[in-house]
């Protein structure tokens, strides 16, 4: 039987991720994944929904080419070939981490771990195909699409997120049950490929998560684009038709589409027998304290499985903590190890418009420091986004009024998801409204709505009327 300083179970952002960086440091570690390195972030998330989402982006541009001067008559999709690329960008990124794993000689596994036991100081890991012994084992197993009770995916005309990505035709019309981060981009995709598109969500507002007024001005991009919103009501029950799926709503009404994409969560799975292991749970979520420990010596849990934030950079970063927790405990002079601070991860919505977020809400950094400031800065006021031809939205920061610290930053519009790195780096610091003076930015960039939306909490910006 082999044995490892290290098992992780399961291969996704955090578990592959953990394991490179283990490799680094040295420290011999196994990794189990039951399909293919990358998890459902590179092969069903992330990367083929990015895809996706450029696609979409281009061929929008493409029908509004001739305000550039540019007359392309009648452009068309190539559903086929959109799908074919998709699957060729996921598979060049998959493929050159299994490479990297195989270069590195990365012990890799391809089975299902069915049992985990441990005896003394040591844990028995019992897969399909072999069995291996760890001082330490990392549980990231990851998440699934939460199906609704009374209407189970069939992965013909009620889809998960991971059925859309497999489809063989663009359906003409398409019903978005949940109106969150992934049904929002989804929607948005298949809206600008021309499908006719419905989100019925059951809060009162899109992206419910985020600061309320750009969840709101989601909801009029998405409603100046000609997509559906019924917001404030919930589905009852459903029925096949001939040409798709009639849905019930709540308030009586009904919605009929080719097919529906159900985007209520996703729940955390672990289907893992454990023996001599007693975990705390929190529904499907296994409880961890700060530094993703247990409570049972060794054994850690990472990632969507802990319930924490369901982000796959979330993921990786909780990995990288917990390898330099075991070199730390490895070492004579154990170093010490900060937690992760949840509010200054950034957070990003793919759609047209893009959303990206870090730290806290206007309503939040309220109710924390109580007096706040708020700057705002639009991008018609951008010389870059009037050159780039696209205008709609503006960048929020918010700062703590006494000390003046930044707190907040929000942005919709183009290229949000980039410029957000700026507002995670600012906050990570700890920065002040005042420190940003001494920065330069760059002109003419998108940038500089940032920079001016920081001025403008002290009514200082240049360029805002």
């Amino acid at each position: 039987m082999k044995h490892f300083k290290v098992a992780i179970i399961g291969g996704g952002p955090g578990g592959y991720v953990t394991a490179l960086r283990l490799k680094q440091y040295d420290i011999n570690a196994v990794v189990f994944e039951k399909e293919r390195l990358g998890g459902v972030c590179l092969n069903w998330g992330c990367i083929p929904t990015k895809t996706l989402v450029k696609t979409a982006e281009l061929f929008s541009e493409v029908k509004d080419a001739q305000e550039f001067g540019i007359k392309l008559d009648n452009p068309e999709i190539d559903f086929t070939q959109i799908y074919k690329r998709k699957d060729d960008v996921r598979e060049r990124l998959v493929g050159g981490i299994e490479f990297m794993f195989k270069k590195l000689e990365l012990p890799l596994v391809n089975s299902v771990v069915t049992k985990i036991t441990k005896k003394d100081d040591l844990f028995y890991i019992t897969s399909e195909s072999e069995e291996v012994t760890a001082d330490f084992v990392i549980l990231a197993t990851g998440s699934q699409p939460t199906e609704l009770p009374f209407m189970k995916f069939d992965h013909k005309k009620i889809l998960s997120s991971k059925d859309i990505l497999q489809l063989t035709k663009l359906p003409k019309t398409l019903a978005v049950v949940g109106g969150g981060v992934i049904g929002c981009e989804f929607a948005s995709i298949f809206q600008q490929l021309g499908t006719k598109v419905t989100i019925i969500e059951f809060l009162p507002r899109l992206l419910a998560g985020e600061d309320e007024e750009i969840s709101k001005r989601v909801g009029m991009a998405f409603k100046r684009n000609k997509m559906k919103l019924i917001l404030k009501k919930g589905v009852k029950s459903y029925e096949e038709t001939e040409t798709g799926v009639k849905l019930t709503l709540t308030d009586g009404k009904s919605v009929e589409a080719e097919q529906v994409l159900v985007s209520v969560g996703r729940s955390p799975r672990c289907e893992i027998e454990f023996e001599n292991i007693e975990l705390k749970r929190n529904k499907n979520s296994i409880v961890v304290d700060e530094y993703m420990r247990t409570g049972v010596e060794n054994l850690y849990a990472i990632g969507d499985l802990n319930g924490k934030q369901l982000l796959a950079h979330t993921a990786s970063k909780q990995g990288l903590l917990v390898a330099e927790l075991i070199k730390s405990e490895l070492e004579e002079n154990p170093q010490n190890v900060e937690p992760i601070i949840y509010e200054n991860v950034p957070r990003c919505t793919f759609t047209n418009p893009e959303v990206a977020s870090v730290g806290l809400t206007e309503e939040q950094a309220k109710e924390k420091y109580g007096e706040i400031l708020v700057g705002k800065f639009p991008y018609t006021a951008s010389g870059k986004a009037l050159g780039m031809g696209n205008t709609f939205g503006f960048a929020k920061t918010i700062a703590d009024a006494k000390s003046q610290k930044i707190v907040g930053m929000h942005i919709i519009g183009l290229q949000a998801s980039e410029l957000i790195a700026e507002g995670a780096i600012l906050i990570g610091k700890d920065a002040t409204i005042h420190d940003v003076e001494k920065i330069v930015f760059a002109h003419p960039t998108l940038s500089e709505i940032v920079m001016e939306s920081i001025e403008d909490t002290i009514s200082l910006s240049v360029h805002k009327i």
